[in-house]
């Protein structure tokens, strides 16, 4: 059985990644769970980033890592929002008494927000979701593997949708007919960026890791 950091906090990733890659012989377990401290992002791509975060958990635990960086990419602003999706509009200032989720959905509407304002003067609204998950065996690994996800959909003028979080509401998926936020969580988990970085990562850790299930 192989012991696999996630060079993540979030419950919600590991629960995802864990259901996703389900049947290989790996334990997949937090960063944090083993104290160690999150990797610095300085990076203008998704991979150089997910590299970093999984070369700093395989240093810091002294085995094999994995590291997801995601994001949405509109094309008509240059791949923007790109990397810094989740704080696109700027970090919102922490509100007295104020919790954490509380934060997050200010954070999100201030995101939100500023895409539109960003794509007001476009006409061409595609878009994509984009999942990149990075695995090494060990902080020197020369093979990293590397599985990119990408989910397709068009940037709407206005929200709709209450489910999920971040640019769901605004993301509008052709072939289902709804937004990110209409869809029910199962189905969002099976045609998500991530589902499919996860499907390419799965088939690379049975072929070059033999991590048969």
């Amino acid at each position: 059985m192989l012991r696999l950091v996630l060079a993540s906090n979030n419950a919600k990733k590991l629960s995802e990644l864990q259901a996703l890659l389900a049947g290989l012989p790996l334990q997949l377990v937090t960063q944090g769970s083993l104290g160690i401290a999150e990797a610095d992002e300085p990076h203008h791509t998704f991979i150089e980033n997910a590299l970093a975060k999984a070369r700093h958990a395989a240093a810091a635990s002294g085995g094999a890592a994995l590291a997801d960086d995601s994001g949405l990419c509109v094309g008509a602003l240059g791949g923007a929002p790109g990397v810094v999706s989740a704080h696109y509009a700027g970090e919102v200032a922490v509100a007295d008494g104020e919790d954490r989720e509380a934060r997050r959905l200010r954070q999100d509407a201030a995101n939100n927000a500023t895409l539109l304002a960003a794509l007001a003067p476009h006409t061409d609204r595609r878009a994509h979701f984009i999942s990149t998950l990075v695995a090494v065996r060990h902080a020197d690994d020369p093979e990293p593997l590397v599985a990119v996800g990408r989910w397709p959909g068009d940037v709407l003028t206005a929200p709709r949708g209450s489910q999920g979080f971040g640019y769901d509401p605004l993301m509008f998926i052709p072939e289902l007919g709804a937004t990110v936020a209409e869809l029910a969580a199962d189905v969002k988990n099976r045609h998500s960026h991530r589902a499919r970085s996860a499907a390419l990562l799965r088939q690379m850790l049975v072929d070059a890791w033999h991590l048969s299930p």
